[in-house]
């Protein structure tokens, strides 16, 4: 199967008015599977996520960057892992990639590494996060 998104990309304010920034874009496949892309970077906690969203189902591949996860046997994962969704276990349990070498700090980065790895060309840029302006937390 082939993904591909089109265009530039652009990160937006969180909904939630939070330091993070996000951007939500549609995948498209040969096959006409529902996909989107979320993303998610907050500068203030070096967290970082690109998830891909199939409609039907929810989350079924991600990369987290900057929190750990723990799997449904109890272990532990570090703060870089994926989730890659199965049958029997939905998206609930992560690994750590080997993959991954960018930094949360670096989101353009780790994006060009998740795009490769996921397989998924990119017809464009995503360019860089909202910059944070600390001035917002002073009373």
């Amino acid at each position: 199967m082939t993904k591909r998104i089109e265009g530039d990309i652009k990160w937006s304010e969180d909904e939630d008015h939070s330091p993070a920034s996000e951007f939500r874009v549609e995948v498209l496949s040969d096959v006409g599977y529902p996909l989107f892309l979320k993303g998610r970077y907050n500068p203030l906690t070096s967290k970082l996520s690109y998830h891909i969203i199939h409609k039907g189902v929810g989350r079924i591949y991600g990369l987290d960057l900057g929190q750990d996860h723990k799997n449904p046997d109890g272990t532990y994962v570090g703060e870089k892992h994926k989730h890659r969704w199965t049958i029997l276990e939905k998206d609930k349990v992560a690994y750590v990639p080997s993959d991954i070498t960018a930094l949360a700090d670096t989101p353009v980065l780790v994006w060009q590494q998740f795009c490769l790895e996921a397989k998924i060309k990119h017809d464009g840029i995503l360019q860089s996060p909202l910059p944070f302006q600390y001035d917002l937390f002073l009373p």
